[in-house]
């Protein structure tokens, strides 16, 4: 508790630079990342992540000490040559994407780390932690390093905000925007340009390795919660920087902890929470909403079939004779039959199944959308009579009263469905 309110009351201010930092890197490879994400671009960020191994040694090698200025440039170089040359080979090429961007990463984080073994039997005493960068430490993050990459954080987060009907247009439709006259070339550039200063900031935090995880999971964990822009790539980063502070503070209590791999727990954890609880898109919503619709559908199925033995002659049927109707679903059957009574719609006495004045409405309407919508397939869509049936059971649940309307006014308020059955309107009587 004591290393807990240490760490967040910032009592230091080195883990308030560290904290400040790590939200900024993660906001800022979020922004990136949900645009990546929806560009269905995430393997070319996880192989830029790679790829700026060799850049980081390099700028180290040239400095001889771990100066930022170098680190940074040498992995944009690196980065901005992998991303390059994924390019070059896929227009010039018969490769498919994912072996380009497979063989890339590869290529350059092997060489990346020939290069830090070369700087590891330099006897360069400045190299100590330079393997930090592989799997991130941010508690390592100084003052001096957050002007830098907290500095192009910031730049990057106000160039995806300021510009982001060009970055849309980019991921959603780039036909389009460059129809109406938009460069998109060289908006596609400067969204490289992004994506790779994006990761280059991100490695002293996250590491290489896992760099590609604080773009891609953020942007997929939010996609489950909303289907709007705006408010994806801020609960992203949202998300992205709580995963970071956490991580960072578990690198605190242990430090010989690295932070990338922390950071990716919690990232998991929050996507693996929106994945299963999140509304509408959620599995445990859709399938609570496939069993609500699946038992709703037995309902009107139920009511349909009261119906019918009215319009033969019925007064009602028996649950011997709804068994029949529904073989291997008679627990759904009693289900329905109990929420049919308590709902007001059918009435039972004994093994007799009656519909209530309410019950014999409601299945009029089922059986008029039914019939409807069986004449619409036939009439306009040219579907034989006979195969109308099976589409019609699916779609007379969900059709609203707008649409009922609208059908029959396209019908001409038919009599008649292609079966040659009436379609009862709500002044029939049975």
């Amino acid at each position: 508790m004591s290393d807990f309110l240490y760490f967040f009351t910032f009592q230091d201010s080195s883990i308030a630079f560290v904290v400040i930092g790590i939200i900024l890197l993660g906001v800022g490879s979020a922004y990136v990342g949900t645009y990546s994400f929806l560009d269905k671009k995430a393997l070319l960020g996880d192989a830029i992540s790679h790829a700026v191994l060799p850049g980081i040694c390099l700028g180290f090698i040239l400095a001889g000490t771990k100066n930022p200025v170098y680190i940074v440039s040498g992995a944009f170089f690196s980065g901005a040559l992998a991303t390059f040359l994924t390019s070059w080979l896929r227009k010039n090429t018969r490769l498919s994407e994912d072996a380009i961007i497979a063989s890339i990463l590869s290529i350059f984080f092997g060489f990346g780390i020939v290069l830090l073994t070369v700087i590891q039997k330099s006897g360069n005493p400045e190299m100590a932690g330079l393997n930090q960068f592989i799997f991130g430490n941010a508690i390592a993050i100084l003052e001096e390093d957050l002007w830098i990459y907290g500095g192009l954080a910031v730049f990057i987060i106000l160039s995806l905000s300021i510009f982001q009907k060009e970055f849309s247009l980019l991921v959603f439709n780039a036909e389009y925007g460059k129809a109406i006259g938009y460069p998109m070339g060289l908006i596609r550039l400067v969204f490289n340009v992004l994506m790779i200063l994006s990761v280059v900031i991100g490695i002293q935090a996250i590491g290489v390795v896992l760099m590609a995880a604080l773009l891609i999971t953020p942007g997929a964990a939010a996609r489950f919660w909303t289907d709007k822009l705006g408010n994806l790539v801020i609960l992203a980063g949202i998300f992205s920087a709580v995963s970071g502070v956490m991580g960072t503070y578990i690198s605190f209590v242990l430090p010989q902890m690295p932070t990338g791999p922390w950071v990716v727990v919690f990232l998991s954890f929050l996507a693996l929470i929106s994945f299963l609880f999140a509304p509408k898109r959620g599995v445990l919503s859709r399938y609570i909403s496939r069993r609500s619709y699946l038992k709703k559908t037995h309902q009107d199925h139920l009511l349909k079939a009261l119906y019918r033995a009215l319009e033969a002659g019925k007064k009602n049927m028996t649950i011997e004779e709804i068994y029949e109707a529904y073989p291997f679903q008679k627990r759904e059957s009693d289900q329905s039959i109990d929420n049919l009574i308590s709902n007001g719609l059918i009435i039972k006495n004994q093994s007799i199944i009656s519909l209530t004045p309410k019950g014999k409405s409601e299945s009029k309407r089922i059986v008029r959308l039914h019939r409807l919508w069986e004449l619409y397939l036939n009439e306009y869509m040219n579907i034989a009579p006979d195969h109308v049936h099976d589409s019609a059971e699916k779609l007379e649940h969900i059709l609203t009263p707008e649409l009922e309307e609208l059908l029959e006014n396209r019908l001409n308020y038919p009599k008649l469905d292609p079966h040659q059955e009436t379609i009862p309107r709500d002044h029939d009587e049975l």
